[in-house]
């Protein structure tokens, strides 16, 4: 049954940007999509994609129009599916119900679809327009596209560090670097990933639980996955005692102690031979359990070891204006690094937000080829 109509008074895909954001966290492995329909000046439906193996955002907003979609224009922030997954074929539905055109922004970079959604509409004479919102949808949809096209995880760096670069003192103290405002924004990063990782040197220091807090959210806990090349991570860890799945990659691990952490409840994932964890070969792993994204939280031996390895999809960074100083402080991004200036990452898409005086700054770093 349709819903009273409510006059529009925003640009439609806006609008359909927004409510797929309320799908970030929730949809995965399948991507955040937002839908609009609009008849006549008043929007007659609209829905976000719902949890995996449930309806898509077209359905949600077609079911809620009813019989109101027919001769309507259609605004969906991703390109229509076209193949039969978990759920039927969103253009079979779009077209059912008699929607007279479709506002594109982005077009599905799932190789099963990949502009055969937009094919099949027009086949149909169903009139389709591409590209509206584009910038913001694409952004929607980076983890769900690196994870469809490699198999592998959105990695997302993200540190917290002084205005002279550091993450703790030289005694290795570094609660609370970032204000409130700051560490409730990196829950809601929390909040849009799959899997939170760190390494066995924060685990150690800081006994971290990992978890979503501080911020509403109608999803289960993240993935927890610790770095732990040999099996240090104490069976009292916080992580371990909670709801949810800990993942402990580990590279040499003995039988007893790989047996007292599953004892746990804690996964153990050996990654093969030698004495670090292999880290291509962890997020392939992971990748194949459906884990799309990971927000990697230090420490940093970790991320210096991500960034050598060019596996930093992108990069969150608080800065806080305080000055810690020491030469035995560390610094957020430790491994090999680069040789001469000319050889670091500079990021590209960067955006500064201010919250209560610290700096959140975000970027990309360039792609492997761009760096050749």
């Amino acid at each position: 049954m349709a819903t009273p109509h409510q006059p529009l008074t925003d640009d439609p895909m806006a609008r359909a940007i927004v409510l797929a954001r309320q799908a970030i966290g929730t949809a995965s492995p399948n991507p955040p999509v937002g839908a609009v329909i609009v008849k006549d000046g008043h929007i007659v439906g609209e829905g976000c994609t719902q949890p995996p193996g449930q309806a898509h955002a077209e359905v949600m907003a077609l079911a809620q129009a009813g019989e109101d979609a027919r001769g309507a224009d259609l605004y969906v922030t991703l390109e229509p599916c076209a193949h039969q997954g978990r759920t039927p074929p969103c253009t079979s539905a779009i077209i059912a119900a008699g929607i007279r055109r479709v506002h594109i922004a982005a077009l599905d970079p799932n190789p099963r679809t990949d502009g055969r959604g937009v094919a099949r509409l027009e086949e149909a004479n169903v009139s389709v327009v591409l590209g509206e919102g584009s910038p913001d949808s694409n952004a929607l949809i980076e983890a769900f596209a690196k994870h469809i096209t490699t198999g592998k995880p959105f990695v997302i760096a993200k540190f917290a560090m002084s205005l002279d670069g550091k993450i703790a003192t030289r005694s290795g103290d570094s609660k609370w670097i970032s204000n409130a405002a700051a560490r409730k924004h990196a829950h809601s990063l929390r909040a849009g990933v799959d899997a939170v990782m760190v390494g066995i040197g924060t685990a150690l220091a800081d006994d971290p639980q990992l978890t979503i807090r501080d911020v509403p959210h109608a999803r289960p806990q993240p993935t927890r996955v610790v770095i732990d090349s040999t099996g240090r991570l104490p069976v009292t860890a916080a992580m371990l005692a909670l709801d949810g799945t800990t993942i402990v990659a580990t590279a040499a691990l003995d039988t007893d102690r790989r047996a007292a952490l599953e004892a746990t409840g804690a996964e153990v994932i050996d990654t093969g031979a030698g004495a670090q964890v292999d880290l291509p070969q962890l997020l392939a792993t992971l990748g194949e359990r459906q884990i799309t994204s990971i927000l990697v939280e230090g420490g940093s031996h970790l991320l210096g070891s991500l960034f050598d390895l060019g596996l930093v999809d992108k990069v969150v960074a608080v800065i806080a204006p305080v000055i810690i100083g020491g030469t035995e402080a560390l610094g957020p991004v430790g491994g090999r690094g680069a040789q001469t200036i000319p050889d670091a990452l500079r990021l590209t898409q960067v955006t500064y937000e201010q919250v209560d005086g610290d700096i959140i700054v975000t970027g990309y770093p360039p792609s492997p080829s761009a760096q050749e």
